[in-house]
């Protein structure tokens, strides 16, 4: 489990502190009782795929799925030949419905993520089939401070928020500096309250078009 060299400057520090320490052994106590996901070297998968320099988009998930096959480091996504969680076909839907195309035929967000996506979930493990199961045991002050680094940094950066918990990371967020879009979560326990019909794929690229900054190609193509 190794921090990327491009975060090092930024977070790097974090991986000294009482808690992060205290965090790797419950991690070390966790993985010798029991399945953990991910596995151990995809743990930092999203901030591998997006170094710090290349966020432009930040969309915040909860912690990882917590079935077998599903998890690989990217909120929300899973890999190619995996089942759809319920999450991600809404959010398939909801990308068809405002940007049109076909709906994704596999799960994997890798492609999002190469194009500055960085799709952090604030909790970045949990035990098998047992969801919140690593809540409130140092993930989330790690994870603060990316979103705090990424606040601090000058060139504009659209933020995600689907769900109260993710919104309640916006306290970290200059808003004077960065667009923040804030939705229902894609669960299908909350989809019908505000997500559906948020459109937040075209407003994404609106954002990052009025900076002068390339669009997302939010396509999937098969593989």
């Amino acid at each position: 489990m190794q921090l990327p060299a491009s975060w090092m400057p930024t977070v790097g520090d974090e991986l000294a502190k009482p808690y992060f320490g205290d965090l790797q052994q419950f991690l070390e106590n966790e993985r010798t009782k029991h399945t953990v996901f991910p596995p151990v070297d995809r743990v930092f998968e999203a901030l591998e795929l997006t170094p710090f320099d290349a966020v432009r988009v930040v969309v915040l998930g909860q912690d990882p799925y917590h079935d077998d096959g599903q998890a690989h480091g990217l909120a929300f996504s899973v890999l190619t030949g995996v089942k759809l969680p319920a999450s991600l076909r809404n959010i398939f839907k909801e990308l068809h419905d405002d940007l049109g195309g076909p709906l994704a035929k596999h799960g994997c967000l890798i492609p999002w993520a190469k194009q500055g996506v960085l799709m952090l979930n604030t909790v970045l493990t949990v035990r098998a089939h047992q969801a919140h199961s690593h809540r409130g045991k140092g993930w989330e002050l790690f994870t603060d401070a990316v979103i705090a680094a990424l606040s601090k940094r000058t060139d504009p950066i659209v933020f995600v928020l689907w769900g109260k918990p993710a919104q309640g990371k916006k306290i970290l967020i200059d808003l004077q500096r960065h667009h923040v879009l804030e939705s229902a979560h894609p669960s299908p326990l909350s989809a019908h309250r505000g997500f559906f019909g948020s459109r937040p794929f075209s407003k994404i690229n609106d954002a990052l078009r009025a900076w002068g900054q390339a669009e997302i190609d939010w396509r999937l193509h098969d593989s």
